[in-house]
């Protein structure tokens, strides 16, 4: 795995974490973890109890726990238990202490907001419009973003029609899409763009946000007329919406001279906007 450890601080306590570029996703130190949130002098005991009472309890947990070797107090890469978010949560819910009850809170109200999305798929809605106005992003950037996600779930649908699977081959596709209009797959467009998580899309500008908008409308089209049959021929057709979104952001950035997929996002400043280099602007004549 290709791995980038670093240290977070956790109520200015150390916690030792790693992040997995193959899998975009952080792991962290369990007993670390523990250490802090129950002040014992033996974490690594405290976590072996754990391990068998979640394990007593049905949960499958232990199964999926690996181990990764993090730099030890003694300055040396020892292997050590570790979780990811998801696992962790599930970790901290099992241990009986003060500290942990914030997290359990947040665990009760999310769920909680979950149950009632589903519900009202509305309030999902309220609750992402709300959270995208306290991040900072312009009205016209929500309305885009919003109108994204339409355009997205109408791709997968019609995905699902013609046989593709979700997960891997999504994901497959996904990138095909990506790399027609923005010749960068979706890990390389998170790392020009700085990212460790989050979502590719909530850090795109508007014109970046317009392009992918394009290219997903334009394979769902494509699709819905070609009616392909399975992973396969679905694949020819993301390819093909990629490309015609791509030469549209070719034309806009010979027209204008600048750049649409830059290291910007919706709230950088306009000065970090890059212009094409004049050997550029040449080749696409």
């Amino acid at each position: 795995m290709n791995q980038y450890e670093a240290v977070k601080l956790f109520n200015e306590k150390r916690v030792r974490t790693s992040w997995n570029e193959d899998e975009q996703k952080w792991y962290f130190s369990i007993v670390d973890v523990v250490r802090i949130l129950t002040g014992t002098d033996n974490p690594r005991r405290y976590w072996s109890d754990l391990k068998r009472k979640i394990s007593e309890e049905g949960s499958e947990l232990y199964a999926k726990i690996v181990q990764l070797k993090m730099t030890a107090e003694d300055g040396k890469q020892r292997l050590t238990d570790v979780a990811d978010t998801e696992q962790l949560l599930r970790i901290i819910q099992s241990i009986p202490s003060p500290k942990a009850e914030p997290f359990k809170q947040w665990l009760a109200r999310v769920g909680s907001e979950r149950i009632e999305e589903i519900a009202d798929p509305e309030m999902a809605i309220n609750r992402a419009l709300l959270t995208y106005r306290r991040k900072g992003y312009s009205e016209a950037w929500i309305n885009q973003r919003l109108k994204s996600i339409e355009i997205r779930k109408l791709l997968t649908d019609e995905w699902t029609r013609s046989g593709v699977s979700e997960g891997r081959e999504y994901a497959i596709l996904t990138d095909e899409i990506y790399k027609g209009w923005s010749d960068l797959t979706a890990k390389e467009y998170k790392r020009f763009k700085g990212m460790k998580q989050g979502n590719l899309r909530d850090n795109m500008t508007n014109m970046e946000l317009v392009l992918n908008m394009l290219a997903e409308a334009t394979t769902t089209e494509l699709s819905q007329v070609k009616n392909p049959d399975g992973f396969v021929e679905s694949r020819k057709i993301a390819q093909e919406g990629g490309r015609i979104a791509g030469n549209t952001r070719r034309e806009i950035e010979e027209k204008t001279g600048r750049r649409i997929v830059t290291p910007r996002n919706a709230a950088s400043p306009p000065e970090l906007e890059e212009t094409l280099p004049s050997s550029d602007l040449e080749k696409e004549d």
